[in-house]
């Protein structure tokens, strides 16, 4: 007698029909009861206020009003990025930035696979057609490893995880934090930018990928602010040679 086949969705909804008998799950933001495995219930999701256009084309800044056509925002205008873009999901609201905060702060990792959702938001811009049909790298923004002793995980690479299985992409550890930066969040854009110069490196992942290939890069990061951090990220990866960057986070700062 033949074997029955076995599909490996039906196993995962399995595994997660007894995880949540043996351990049942809340709803971050309601608290309602769920199921599935997951965290933030469908009319709490619905909720949560995604980037659509109109945006500035360069950082996905939203602006609230009517404009035809493709604009830069006034930040951007006059500033040019070693990244080609970046896009983030969703608009600043509390309740985003809440859940990042649990994450970050809060060491609830599990909410990583929900920002990835948030976060995948931003693939629906045809923008990115041709990263997702080659597969570009999806590469984390690195905490240097003090930082890392600290808090014991990287956010950005968390998030990278969950949203490399979703949209199917290499996830690549191609960057380090060489110097261990004081905080960006009260610094001017100047003031990041000098901060961050010569913080980050090439690691070893990152050379042996660029020995085979030589296509563009995903950034991956929870929060894009002035864009200090993702640029100068980008550019050691322009430097190393990766053609182009496009950059994905969560939320617009």
């Amino acid at each position: 007698m033949p074997h029955p086949k076995f599909s490996l969705d039906g196993f995962c909804d399995l595994g997660a029909k007894v995880l949540d008998q043996l351990y049942p799950s809340w709803c971050v933001l309601c608290e309602n009861e769920l199921s599935g495995g997951r965290s933030i219930c469908d009319s709490c999701h619905d909720l949560l206020p995604p980037i659509s256009a109109p945006f500035c084309q360069v950082c996905s800044e939203p602006f609230q009003g009517k404009i035809d056509g493709e604009f830069k925002c006034p930040n951007c205008a006059d500033l040019k990025f070693a990244f080609d873009f970046a896009r983030s999901g969703m608009m600043r609201d509390p309740q985003t930035l809440e859940i990042i905060h649990r994450l970050k702060y809060g060491r609830e990792i599990h909410l990583a696979s929900e920002l990835a959702r948030l976060a995948a938001q931003a693939f629906l811009d045809p923008r990115f057609e041709l990263s997702l049909a080659e597969k570009w790298p999806l590469i984390p923004v690195p905490l240097h490893y003090r930082r890392m002793q600290h808090r014991h995980f990287n956010q950005a690479a968390e998030i990278g995880r969950s949203l490399a299985k979703l949209a199917d992409l290499p996830l690549l550890f191609a960057l380090k934090r060489v110097r261990n930066t004081t905080t960006q969040t009260l610094l001017s854009r100047k003031q990041r930018l000098d901060n961050l110069r010569g913080a980050f490196a090439l690691t070893k992942s990152g050379s042996k990928w660029l020995s085979k290939q030589r296509s563009g890069a995903i950034l991956i990061d929870d929060i894009l602010t002035t864009g200090s951090t993702v640029d100068a990220c980008s550019k050691q990866l322009r430097r190393a040679g990766f053609s182009h960057v496009h950059v994905v986070t969560v939320m617009r700062g």
